[in-house]
């Protein structure tokens, strides 16, 4: 807990040490303009100054101060008024009252952050049914801050917390009861780039680039329907990335999202703008229009290494017998997160033989996948569920006719096995019409940055 202490500083006036001879000099002054101007006349008499009035008026000139301010951390009270250089505080006036921040920690709550502020039950339950915003106090976390401003009697007169980067809950005495308003702060969004080529992996040339784990993650994501990233990254590879940066106050509070992307995969440029339909969530298109989305996922796992290929004259680990391998093994940890490969309905969901526990899901008439060796699955699914693509339906495991940890993934088109690693996706819809004309006035000036950017890092490397 910190207390913050908004009084200001007294102004102190300047002392002259050689002051003291102003009795002295003064005698002597006089003395002098008497002379003069009995030699000079009346009419000349304006003409010299009051020499010793001026010397005693430096002493009412006095040294200002400036108040001591911690703008950073805590806001000055809003009823607090500024005073102007030449201006001495008023020694009648109250001073400001201190705000004191505590810091959530582990294991506090607010009943127990009231107390350890000298405030009772009954104060706490009055700011609680204030109104619906000051149930944002029921959910506190660790590490966030809460101010109290409590006056000499030790009475709560203001609250401040932030409900999340954007909005802070303000709480304001009113009487014997409180009153509670979201106040917004907006975040100014600011666009930055980072580009890079890749000598081993992305994730370790996208940090070289500057770019947070979480950028990485969402430049895998965005062409992830194309580029298999475990797999196909080669050295040489590269890729432009156009982000947001969120700042407040002049001071960045975190990066935002990507908005424009590029990735040269072995020759082949891949490029991706973000676009909000109607005020909705941001899709990633190509600069024509086409989804970055396809309608399944090139793989359902994070793996480690590809075990088992998709080859139908096979000979099993186990059986030691020609049996097909009619999809893809990946070897993954044991509890490894198994996602749904596309959108689609539970068919079943339970012990399938050598399979072992084992979930299929139905995309449409024509589609299939099937997951297999699973070593739970998700809580709650059941045969008949919907799934969206993306969505966790188990865990990788090592049941049924299963040599190690690894996913078994089959896919399906017309009843008929396809190689995952190698299919053709169908495409998810692309921009509608209607929607067209906009789509390329707002993504026009991302794809110029794009070849401005990807231009200057060709002329680098050459």
């Amino acid at each position: 807990m910190r207390d913050f202490d908004f009084k200001p500083r007294p102004h102190r006036a300047r002392r002259f040490p050689g002051l003291r001879h102003l009795p002295v000099l003064a005698v002597v002054l006089s003395g002098i303009t008497g002379v003069t101007l009995l030699m000079s006349g009346q009419d000349n008499a304006e003409a010299i100054p009051n020499s010793a009035s001026a010397v005693a008026n430096l002493e009412e000139v006095p040294l200002s101060v400036p108040a001591a301010s911690d703008a950073e951390t805590t806001p000055a009270p809003e009823n607090a008024t500024a005073q102007t250089a030449t201006e001495a505080p008023s020694s009648a006036a109250e001073p400001p009252p201190d705000w004191r921040q505590v810091t959530i920690r582990s294991g506090d709550t607010l009943a127990k952050l009231f107390s350890q502020q000298g405030l009772d039950a009954k104060t706490m339950y009055q700011v609680l049914n204030a109104g619906d915003a000051a149930k944002s106090l029921l959910r506190i976390f660790p590490g966030e801050e809460i101010g109290f401003l409590i006056d000499d009697a030790g009475q709560l007169q203001a609250l401040r917390y932030a409900v999340d980067e954007s909005v802070t809950l303000h709480v304001e005495r009113q009487g014997d009861g409180f009153e509670t308003k979201l106040v917004a702060n907006p975040l100014e969004r600011r666009i930055a780039h980072a580009h890079g080529t890749i000598d081993s992996n992305l994730f370790t040339a996208g940090k070289a680039a500057g770019l947070s784990d979480g950028l990485i993650m969402e430049l895998a994501n965005i062409f992830a329907w194309d580029v298999d990233f475990a797999l196909d990254i080669r050295p040489g590879d590269r890729f432009t990335v156009i982000y947001e940066e969120l700042y407040r106050n002049g001071e960045k509070v975190r990066n935002g999202g990507i908005v424009a992307a590029e990735f040269v995969n072995q020759g082949r440029t891949y490029r991706a703008v973000a676009y909000a339909e109607d005020g909705g969530k941001p899709q990633f298109y190509t600069p024509e229009g086409k989804s970055m989305r396809k309608a399944f996922l090139r793989t359902p796992v994070d793996f480690r290494r590809i075990s088992s290929n998709f080859n139908p004259s096979r000979l099993h680990p186990i059986l030691g017998v020609k049996r097909p391998h009619m999809g893809v093994d990946y070897a993954a940890a044991p509890g490894t997160p198994i996602r749904a490969a596309g959108s689609g309905k539970v068919v079943h969901v339970g012990w399938k033989g050598g399979y072992g526990r084992t979930v299929i899901l139905q995309h449409g008439t024509r589609y299939s996948t099937l997951y297999a060796h699973m070593s739970r699955f998700a809580n709650g699914l059941k045969a008949g569920d919907k799934v969206q693509q993306g969505q966790i339906i188990g865990y990788v495991g090592s049941s049924g006719l299963a040599s190690g940890p690894h996913l078994h993934y089959e896919f399906r088109v017309d009843g008929v096995h396809r190689n995952p690693l190698t299919v053709t996706f169908p495409d998810a819809e692309p921009i509608s019409k209607k929607l067209l004309a906009d789509f390329l006035e707002k993504t026009g000036p991302l794809v110029a940055q794009l070849d401005m950017i990807s231009r200057s890092q060709v002329a680098q490397s050459e």
